[in-house]
Order: structure tokens, then sequence, then C-alpha cells
């Protein structure tokens, strides 16, 4: 199951409800790789419309490989700014040094090797959307710049002798608790403030495991795609040691097992051999409540291998499965899979 978004059609709020009639653009396109069924994802989905059409600063804090990215995107999508830029920075991945070159810009001549003007990032996301990854990484000296930005929305680049005005929505995320890290002095309080206007939490994909079959589907879809392989199917004995599995390394330790899973593997299926080994002699876990899901997502893989095998056609496909037509039409629908049907009857 893939969760769709539908923006409002004049930016405006409407307390977080999204009117029939808004723009069908957005239901083309799923919240950017954001897939599950489980309450904690759609309480984050819930938000994301919420926020969306508003032009407030959101805080998304959560461990790293939870989405963070994928969630500030699809505020970003979801908004009136989503025909602007998304602007994207990690904060931790560039030295101080640059860091305010980076945001600011520069102007010609501001220090060696400046041989050009550089328009910053904050000031190329005017009217779009500014997301500041790793924010709790900011120096003081940036944090109290970052600060300026949001009071007095301008910007002065390095070595500028004037400010300039930006129009610009700033999303930031954070691996780290930053209140902590205020009590602990190393992040201005001000800011902090400034910045959990509006608040987004990624869940751990512990806390979601019932989405873990639905994640892994998309992403054996993706990869296959990538290197141009057969789609191959998760075998159940590899699908039980992937619920058991704690995933510290989340959403991105998942999809990285199963790239891995469809490179390297020699079976038509995924089999437990085929995952790294980090996941083979994981401890198991206590049952969790994501039996319904797993049902789900074996459904979906038997009709899509059937609709596959019947390149389409609901009716053979449905002698396939052994199934009465009008029984497999409701499953394809409720499934979610017209998609890969073809010549199904008006609904």
């Amino acid at each position: 199951m893939q969760t769709w978004m539908r923006p409002h059609a004049d930016g405006n709020e409407h307390d977080g409800i999204i009117p029939r009639d808004a723009s069908e653009s957005w239901e083309r396109h799923p919240a950017d790789g954001m897939v599950g069924c489980s309450a904690a994802i759609r309480e984050v989905l819930e938000l994301v419309q919420r926020v969306a059409p508003t032009t407030s600063t959101v805080l998304i804090q959560g461990e790293t490989g939870t989405g963070k990215e994928l969630v500030a995107r699809a505020i970003h999508r979801a908004s009136s700014r989503a025909g602007h830029p998304f602007v994207a920075i990690n904060c931790a991945a560039i030295t101080e040094s640059l860091l305010e070159s980076e945001l600011f810009g520069h102007a010609k001549g501001a220090f060696t090797g400046a041989t050009a003007q550089k328009i910053g990032k904050i000031e190329s996301a005017t009217g779009g959307t500014l997301f500041l990854d790793e924010i709790s990484e900011l120096a003081a000296p940036m944090q109290a710049k970052l600060l300026r930005v949001l009071q007095e929305r301008e910007v002065e680049p390095v070595g500028g002798t004037c400010s300039i005005k930006v129009d610009v929505r700033i999303l930031a995320a954070t691996n780290r608790n930053l209140e902590a890290e205020v009590r602990a002095g190393r992040f201005r309080e001000d800011l902090f403030f400034r910045l959990n206007v509006l608040n987004i939490t990624t869940p751990p994909l512990r806390d979601r495991r019932e989405d873990i079959p639905l994640l892994a589907e998309s992403f054996v879809m993706k990869v296959s795609k990538k290197y141009n392989v057969p789609v191959k199917a998760l075998s159940a004995q590899a699908q039980a040691l992937m619920m058991d599995y704690d995933w510290p390394g989340n959403v991105r330790e998942l999809e990285n097992a199963i790239e891995r899973a469809v490179v390297l593997g020699d079976a038509d299926e995924i089999v437990p051999e085929d995952l790294p080994k980090s996941i083979r002699e994981a401890p198991a876990s206590e049952p969790d409540a994501g039996y319904y899901c797993a049902i789900k997502h074996s459904k979906r893989q038997l009709i899509v291998r059937a609709l596959g095998q019947a390149n389409g056609h609901y009716i053979q496909a449905a002698k396939i499965l052994g199934l009465h037509p009008n029984s497999l039409l409701r499953l394809i629908r409720n499934l979610g899979l017209k998609a890969s049907a073809r010549e199904l009857p008006a609904s």
C-alpha cells in the first residue's frame, strides 16, 4: 500500500482537511517513497498533510535512516511552493568555513579564490523550500546567522555590503534531541524555538514492523528497475527474518539489504542466504502486530504474479489463481493493483 496525498488547490489552510475538488496533480506522485500501512506512518502522513499548506517552519526529528528528508520533500510537494525549488543541504557534511558561503553566498573578492559572485543556497531557494539536514551540527556562529534569517527573512552574502530579502520556507531535521542539546549549551534556545514551530517525529522501523513487507516489495521493484533484472519475490523465510530484525539503520538499512539480495542472489526469489549476516544471525524478536499486513503483502505478490502470467488480463489471472473473476476484481481494487491489470470493467 502506498499512501497518496493531495494539496489544496489554493494553497490556503483548511484545518488539515483536504477538499475533494483540490488539484489532482499530486495524486500521480506517491509521497516520495513513503510506504506503509502502520498507524505510525499514517500519523506522519496526516501531519504532513496538515503542515504542508502553512508557511511555518517545521522541525523533523528521528533516528538516522527513518526518512526525514522524504518527509521534508513530501511537505514541499504538497505545498503551494511545489512549483519552486526544493534546496537541501547537509549541515554536517560541509566544514564551518565553507558552510557560510554555501548558505549565504559570497561577493566577488570576498576571500581568496572568490573570483566571482556566488548565490547561496538560501537565496536560491527563494519562493520554495530550504531543507537543513543535521541542523544540530551547526556551529554557534552559524546558529546566530540562521536565527537572523528566520527573524528578518533576509541574508547578507559573505563580503557583501547589503542584505537581500528572501521568501523561503525552512524545514530542518536532526537525529539528536535538540532540547537536550539546548540544556547542554550546544544549541541556541532562541533558534530552537524558532525552528520548533511545528514538529514531526519519524518513527524507527522497529516501531512499524508491519510496514517491512511493503517497504521490501517497493525496494525490490526499485532495485530491479535500476539494474534491469527480473523482479524477485520474497520467500516466507526471508520475510520472517526481516520481520524479526530490529533494523538499527532503519529504512535505509532495509533498502541496502534488499539491493544486496537482488544483486547477489541466484534464486528466483529472495532467500535467507541472500540477506546480510547481521540479519540472518540476529536473535528473534517478540511476535509483532504485522500479521495482517504480511497477509496483505502475500496476496499482492500472488495477484501481481498471476496478472503478469496473464499479461494483465484479470479473467485469465482469476483462472490461474482458482478464483471467480469477480472475487479477483474486488481484490485488485482493494489492494490498489489496477495499474497491473488491463480491461477492467468500470467501477
